[in-house]
């Protein structure tokens, strides 16, 4: 059987439970902790990723109100229920089982905080569950470092859970014991909903922890297990912002090596920072010291250039993009950007053109063949195909109170430190002289010259053809 179909059959009838009422103290955040990004991303989107994988329900996340911002973030992606007061996993889980379906056959327990986490691992314990006929399975590490973590305490010859032990309730003998639990947790929802209520408050803690119905278990005669599973770091739990780092290094390098096996070159992989959503074309090239963000696409062939952002935008291919920012906007094939590029969001760049030092584009449409090299902004704006900007010119597209388009027709010629006070046309073939201030509109095969601009009609070299940009 295919894994997809094995994972299908496995989670018909689960209900994931996500745990993330903790505020997380040592994040030192007014931010709820689960709503830290990883490569673009909060931490618990990737949990709800594995939940979605494996449980058919939509996933239910417990959260609390200084956690409430979650269900603003994720409200198209689950349900939710309140646990009041955070008073430790059982009380959790009981929160959800207040607003859980009636008819939940079973429930998976997850952390929050945990991004890492694989759908393959959580539906081997559903499986594992199901096939020894258990009311409680748990996944397990065997760790080098298990400080802060709960420890699993099995009977002498091994084969059964006894206990899960917080660390803060350990004796000094559990406290060497190496095996941890990761927090996770597959559940017979009748017997959960039946012994919930039965967990006691740590003596220590005065908290409800879950692990606790592992004795309730025994008490019942039913078994206890678990699947162990490698410690990759898959299941490493997020509490501070250099654990936060470590997860966020350990799934940019997983990003990266995707893309150098499906055709990316990464010039220096350690130093390529790309969000998982973003979408690279076989034979793009990255330099060292790039960042892509968001929604961004690059096309085959292009070259992003070392000391690049490019956030929210789509590059077509084989263009190049040399030390340059891009926000939120739309690059054609075979364009030419930066050194020192700034498009801003809106901007729309044609095939072929070329934007050099220092040149900003601001929600504007640049046709094919425009060149704007060096020095220069363009803001609300149209240039039409094979326009010319000179050094130093600008939209002046807002009065103060408003903003107002520019319009440059095909082939125009914008002399060095040009003004254009919009709201301005400027047709085909125009040409403006430099240091010119154009108020008004030129029309087609005009010169505007001056401040502020006057009109005349341009004087061509016997030698120039008549359609020829001087």
């Amino acid at each position: 059987m295919l894994p997809s179909e094995t994972m299908s059959q496995s989670s018909r009838s689960v209900l994931p439970v996500v745990l993330a009422a903790g505020l997380g103290t040592r994040m030192k955040s007014s931010k709820p902790k689960v709503l830290h990004e990883l490569c673009g991303r909060p931490m618990l989107a990737y949990v709800l990723d594995a939940a979605e994988e494996v449980g058919h329900r939509r996933p239910l996340v417990v959260y609390s109100p200084a956690t409430k911002a979650i269900t603003e973030a994720f409200a198209d992606r689950a349900d939710f229920a309140l646990q009041a007061t955070p008073l430790g996993t059982a009380d959790a889980v009981r929160a959800a089982l207040g607003v859980a379906p009636a008819d939940v056959a079973e429930v998976m327990v997850l952390s929050g905080d945990v991004p890492l986490v694989d759908a393959d691992v959580l539906a081997e314990l559903i499986d594992l569950r199901r096939a020894r006929d258990a009311v409680m399975a748990i996944v397990s590490v065997r760790t080098v470092n298990p400080e802060g973590l709960g420890r699993v305490v099995r009977s002498d010859d091994g084969a059964q859970v006894l206990r899960i032990v917080e660390q803060k309730d350990a004796t000094p003998e559990e406290l060497e014991i190496d095996e941890i639990s990761a927090g996770i947790y597959a559940f017979d929802c009748q017997w959960l909903r039946l012994r919930i209520g039965d967990v006691r408050p740590s003596p220590v803690s005065g908290e409800f922890y879950l692990p606790a119905l592992v004795e309730l278990a025994h008490q019942d005669a039913r078994p206890v297990i678990s699947l162990e599973v490698e410690d990759d770091g898959t299941l490493a739990g997020i509490n501070d912002r250099s654990q936060l780092a470590d997860a966020e290094f350990e799934l940019r390098m997983a990003i990266n090596e995707a893309h150098m096996m499906a055709g990316v070159t990464l010039v220096d992989p350690s130093t390529a920072y790309i969000d998982v959503s973003v979408e690279l074309a076989g034979d793009v090239t990255l330099e060292p010291n790039v960042i892509l963000r968001g929604r961004t696409r690059i096309g085959a062939g292009t070259r992003i250039g070392s000391g690049s952002q490019i956030i929210d935008t789509v590059v077509g291919s084989n263009c190049v993009v040399w030390a340059s920012i891009l926000e939120s906007s739309a690059v054609e094939d075979e364009v030419q950007i930066g050194p020192f590029s700034h498009l801003r969001p809106g901007s729309s760049i044609g095939r072929d053109v070329k934007l050099g030092n220092f040149a900003e584009v601001k929600a504007s449409r640049l046709e094919p063949g425009v060149q704007q090299h060096h020095f220069s902004y363009i803001g609300d704006a149209v240039l039409g195909e094979k326009t010319n900007v000179g050094a130093g010119t600008i939209t002046c597209n807002y009065d103060g109170t408003r903003k107002h388009r520019t319009k440059v027709g095909k082939r125009v010629f914008l002399g060095s430190d040009t003004m254009l006070v919009a709201p301005v046309e400027l047709g085909d073939d125009a040409r403006t002289g430099a240091g010119s201030v154009v108020t008004k509109d030129v029309p087609a095969g005009m010169l505007a010259l001056g401040v502020p601009a006057r009109l005349r009609k341009p004087r061509r070299s016997s030698a120039e053809p008549p359609d020829r940009a001087e």
